[in-house]
């Protein structure tokens, strides 16, 4: 009964998709039901044009993340450049329903957060290509589970991520102050010599990146072996809460710390007197400790100890030499800001879109008649109701209240759509704005319109550290 489900559920895909299906489709049949068989295929890798050396590709930057163009069988997409995989994942699949998907056969795949396996279709042989760099036999795993959509967090479109299968054929540098990334072809590639670079051996483990760091909490001082995770958007994440976690005056809070590809992943908040990465030394830095519930689905790799998120790569030029095993880091002008959490208290996403009537376009209309022969007077000045025209708006819900913050004193409640911010309506801001202003800065006061069953409230407070 639960095969012949999912067998529905994946003809049905096949069918929205549009996807190519092969013509070994009574193989999958049996690999499905058996499991007896797996077809295999060569990947050639992304390649430059040939006599082309290294491109450049612009991203956007949001909640510390690298998104980047991104086209697949000819399908423009947003996918997140993230060395924390070594598959390329699709997913946001309905609102693509154009998108060619070549040779596909089911799979299941397992990732952090405490909602299981998950299905997915993985399917070889497509046409990736980012910026001039193209490979024609790339391998992807599509993910058709609705709830696996990151898009909404980012308040962008956000279809995939791509991590090992990009990473491995270049040298690439990410440039977070111009949000610019440069490829290079490595056989060409000769790294600048570079007084204030820091140059780090990295281990690749299943094709992830780890590098060795050293923690500071309490006068206790660690060495920490983390995955290199740009698509983690916090700083760092560590699996022993000995690192840093003391009950006696708990320097801690639990909160909700993020999306996984199985769900959402609960933990604790804390901070990190210093990390060092060579000879920068960061300072009272975020740290973020998962439950053993999230990591339940996490493979242990080794030593591995926790996570370099975003919020401390973003710090630095980054360059990341996969064929020869090295990380580059070089400060830039992000490295003296403070670290700084959602001191509000909520977490807030995009649920689709508003009509908003556009103010702009009121004009009052006059309408001139010809007054009869008898009358007084030549004509008469009737006024008109004015018109409004009405543009789109992306809708903004909370989506999460963490506990005995200020929002969750003030009475914001799961579900509520804000309306405005500060008096600013929510159309003139994106997301991104949103949350950095939730992160700025203690005693910053705050005024949410909302609303809730069709009645709009304002919700007043003001932002607080609990650390």
């Amino acid at each position: 009964m639960i095969f012949n489900s999912f067998w529905r559920r994946f003809l049905y895909l096949l069918k929205r998709m549009k996807i190519r299906t092969p013509v070994y489709s009574i193989s999958i049949f049996f690999f499905l039901l058996f499991g007896l068989t797996t077809i295999g295929y060569s990947q050639t890798g992304f390649k430059l044009p040939t006599g082309k050396k290294k491109d450049k590709i612009p991203f956007e930057l949001v909640n510390n993340l690298t998104v980047i163009p991104l086209e697949i069988n000819g399908k423009q997409l947003s996918f997140l450049l993230d060395t924390g995989v070594n598959y390329t994942l699709l997913f946001s699949l309905y609102d693509n329903d154009s998108l060619q998907i070549k040779n596909v056969t089911p799979v299941r795949i397992r990732g952090l957060g405490d909602g299981g396996d998950i299905d997915a279709i993985k399917s070889v042989n497509n046409s990736v290509k980012v910026g001039n760099a193209l490979d024609t036999d790339h391998k992807v795993y599509v993910i058709f589970d609705e709830k696996i959509n990151f898009s909404p967090r980012m308040g962008i479109p956000v279809h995939g991520v791509i991590g090992y299968d990009f990473f491995k054929d270049f040298v690439v540098k990410i440039d977070y102050d111009s949000q610019l990334i440069t490829i290079y072809d490595p056989g060409t590639y000769k790294a600048k010599r570079c007084r204030s670079c820091e140059v780090f051996d990295i281990a690749l483990s299943e094709n992830k990146p780890y590098v060795k760091t050293k923690v500071v909490s309490n006068e206790q001082e660690n060495e920490a072996v983390l995955l290199i995770d740009s698509g983690a958007s916090d700083a760092m994440w560590l699996f022993n809460e000995s690192f840093g976690i003391v009950e006696e005056s708990k320097n801690y809070f639990d909160d909700f710390l993020g999306l996984g590809l199985s769900g959402g992943v609960h933990g604790k908040r804390s901070k990190m007197d210093e990390v060092w990465l060579g000879k920068f030394k960061l300072e009272d830095v975020n740290v973020a400790y998962p439950d053993s519930l999230a990591l339940r689905n996490l493979k242990k790799d080794g030593d591995r100890n926790g996570t370099l998120g975003s919020d401390i790569l973003k710090r630095f030029t980054v360059t990341m030499d996969y064929p020869a095993r090295k990380m580059t880091l070089r400060k830039n002008t992000f490295f003296s800001k403070p670290f700084h959490y959602n001191m509000a208290g909520i977490i807030i996403e995009h649920d689709g879109m508003v009509p908003v009537k556009d103010i702009s376009s009121l004009s009052a209309r006059s309408v001139r008649f010809n007054a009869p022969d008898n009358a007084n007077t030549s004509s008469v000045t009737v006024n008109v109701n004015p018109f409004f025209t009405f543009f789109l708006a992306q809708r903004f819900v909370v989506a999460e209240v963490r506990k005995d913050s200020p929002a969750h004193l003030a009475g914001v409640a799961v579900g509520d759509e804000i309306t405005a911010v500060n008096g600013k309506p929510f159309y003139d801001m994106r997301l991104s704005e949103i949350n950095a202003l939730f992160s700025s800065k203690s005693g910053k006061k705050i005024v949410l319109e909302v609303e809730r069953n069709g009645m709009k409230v304002k919700k007043r407070f003001t932002l607080k550290e609990v650390l």
